[in-house]
């Protein structure tokens, strides 16, 4: 794998897409507002950086990141994704995204709404729960002392395998969360949103690294 797509760019898309060049990879990023408007980021990433369409960067990615409000989940182009490891950053925010029944009932989580939207791409939740900032800036080596674990949740055993691999290259250990269904656990909400990588949880900009005992620890208290 060595090209990453990026279907948003704003502060995660952004964060994921600085830590993957870092990296080594390729990166090809879009917005909603067209590749134009990404001159400044691409410059900022250097020669390993393109700026597409969301269409592009669905065609040109190993592995592709949906990094957009929920509300525009299904704007996501659907036939570029089939087969692919499709990773889902987002969150449910019904004063941004609007009312979603299912997941305001529970029947449902968000990245299950992707899945479905993608019917044959194979979704994986991540990055959604750490404040972009501390995505940047807590990102370690491996084998750190201080090294911060990211949860993961998904369907498909292979595909959080290739994304426990990705987030190891980019700085993160990977905490298996279960399945798709069970991603509520890291939503916003819970005690494993944010303030896991908080020194103080009411104080979000005083990060700490969040290991992966202390992430498991969060995500079983959640219940």
């Amino acid at each position: 794998m060595s090209v990453v797509g990026l279907i948003g760019s704003g502060h995660i898309g952004s964060a994921v897409a600085r830590l993957a060049v870092a990296a080594g990879y390729e990166v090809v990023v879009s917005n909603s507002r067209g590749p134009e408007t990404l001159a400044d980021l691409v410059d900022e990433l250097g020669p390993s950086a393109s700026a597409g369409t969301a269409d592009a960067a669905a065609e040109a990615g190993d592995l592709v990141v949906v990094t957009i409000p929920l509300k525009a989940y299904r704007s996501v182009p659907v036939a570029p994704l089939a087969g692919k490891v499709v990773i889902d950053t987002n969150n449910y925010y019904p004063q941004r995204d609007g009312r979603f029944p299912e997941l305001d009932e529970g029947t449902a989580t968000s990245s299950e709404l992707l899945q479905r939207h993608l019917p044959e791409a194979r979704v994986v939740k991540a990055f959604n729960n750490i404040h972009f900032r501390h995505l940047s800036s807590l990102a370690r080596p491996a084998g750190a002392a201080d090294r911060s674990a990211l949860p993961i949740a998904g369907d498909d055993a292979e595909a959080k395998a290739v994304v426990t691999a990705f987030l190891d290259r980019i700085g993160y250990d990977a905490v298996d969360a279960g399945a798709l269904a069970e991603s509520w656990r890291f939503q916003p909400d819970t005690p494993a949103y944010g303030t896991v990588y908080s020194a103080d949880p009411a104080n979000w900009q005083q990060e700490a690294p969040g290991d992966a005992d202390k992430l498991r620890a969060a995500l079983a208290e959640a219940g």
